[in-house]
C-alpha cells in the first residue's frame, strides 16, 4: 500500500510527531510542495493521496489507477473534484474540529485589534508620536467597547460556536444565521436581520457555489456603518473588490481577514493596497498552533486507519 503526501510544507512536520501517519502505510513519498505540473506523476501509483491545498480536479483523479482514498488534510473540500471521486467509488476524508481552539482565539485577536486599534497605537509609540504628545495619553484612533454590542456569527459549527462563546464571555449579544441549507432552527435569525443588526460579523461556513462571494456590495451597504466584518473561513466569501471600495468609502468601520480568494495573493490584489483604511490581513494562520496542527495529523491517520479497518 502506497501513500503519498503532496504538501507536508504547510503542516511543519518537524514540529509534530509524525510517527503514526509514518507507520500507517507500508510506503510513503513525501513532498514539501507539489505543483500542479508536478501532481499527476506523483500520484500515479499511489493508493492513498493526503493533500491540504493541492487541487485534485477530475483528470487527474481519472488520470490515477491505483488511487483508493482522498485524505484532505483541512476542513474544506472544495480543492477536490468530488462527483469525480465518487463516480470511481474513491472516498474523500476531511478533518473536522481540530481548529476551534485556535482559529477561535485568532478571531477574538482580530476582533479586539478592530475595537481598540492596539496595534495602530503600539506602532504610534514605535514611531515617537506618544513621546510628541502634548497630553499624558493619545487618542487618534477610535476605540469600541464591545460589551453590549451584536455578534452576528454565519455558519454555526464548532468553529462558530467557540467564537460564539468567547464573545458572549465579552458581554456581547450573539445572534446565529440561520443555515443556508434552508433547515430553519429555532433561536436563530434571517441573514439579513443579523446583517441589519450585529455591530460585528463573523464568517465560518464553508465555501459552496451557492454562499461564493455572499458578502458583496448590497451586504456590504446593509452593514451598519460602525460594524466590523471579520472571515477566518474562506476568501471566496467574500466580494473582495467590493470590500476594498467600502472601506475606502466609509460603507463599515472596518475588517479583518485570515484567508483570500488566492493564496498567496498576488502582489497587486485589491485588499493589499496601501491606502485602505481599517483592514487588518493575517497570512491564513488562524490554525497553526502546534497543538491544532497535531489534532489535524492525527485526524488524517484516524481517517486512514479507519479506512483500512471498517
Amino acid at each position: 500500500m502506497r501513500g503519498v503526501f503532496l504538501d507536508t510544507l504547510t503542516m511543519k512536520p518537524e514540529e509534530l510527531d509524525t510517527s503514526a501517519l509514518e507507520n500507517a502505510l507500508e510506503h510513503w513519498d513525501f513532498f514539501a510542495t507539489t505543483s500542479p505540473d508536478e501532481t499527476a506523476a506523483r500520484i500515479a501509483s499511489a493508493d492513498v493521496v493526503i493533500t491540504n491545498k493541492v487541487v485534485l480536479d477530475r483528470a487527474l483523479i481519472e488520470s490515477a489507477p491505483s488511487l483508493k482514498l482522498i485524505c484532505v488534510c483541512a476542513t474544506g473540500t472544495n480543492n477536490i473534484d468530488l462527483g469525480a471521486a465518487a463516480e470511481k467509488n474513491i472516498p474523500v476524508k476531511n478533518v473536522t474540529g481540530y481548529t476551534g481552539s485556535s482559529l477561535a482565539q485568532h478571531t477574538i485577536a482580530l476582533l479586539l485589534a478592530l475595537a481598540t486599534r492596539w496595534h495602530q497605537y503600539a506602532d504610534d509609540v514605535k514611531n515617537g508620536r506618544w513621546s510628541q504628545s502634548p497630553i499624558f495619553c493619545r487618542l487618534d484612533y477610535p476605540v469600541m467597547e464591545l460589551a453590549g454590542k451584536t455578534l452576528g456569527i454565519i455558519g454555526y459549527g464548532d468553529l462558530g460556536q467557540k467564537v460564539a462563546q468567547l464573545g458572549e464571555a465579552l458581554g456581547m449579544r450573539v445572534l446565529v444565521a440561520q443555515s443556508a441549507t434552508g433547515e430553519q432552527k429555532p433561536g436563530r435569525v434571517s441573514v439579513e436581520q443579523l446583517v441589519a443588526e450585529s455591530d460585528v460579523i463573523s464568517l465560518h461556513c464553508p465555501l459552496t457555489e451557492q454562499n461564493k462571494q455572499m458578502v458583496n456590495r448590497e451586504f456590504l451597504a446593509a452593514m451598519k456603518d460602525s460594524a466590523f466584518l471579520i472571515n477566518t473561513a474562506r476568501g471566496g466569501l467574500v466580494d473582495e473588490t467590493a470590500l476594498a471600495e467600502a472601506l475606502r468609502n466609509g460603507v463599515i468601520a472596518g475588517a479583518a481577514l485570515d484567508v483570500l480568494s488566492v493564496e498567496p495573493p498576488p502582489a497587486n490584489h485589491p485588499l493589499l493596497e496601501s491606502d485602505i483604511p481599517n483592514l487588518i490581513i493575517t497570512p491564513h494562520n488562524a490554525w497553526i498552533s502546534r497543538e491544532s496542527r497535531q489534532r489535524l495529523l492525527d485526524g488524517v491517520v484516524n481517517n486512514i486507519q479507519g479506512w483500512l479497518q471498517p
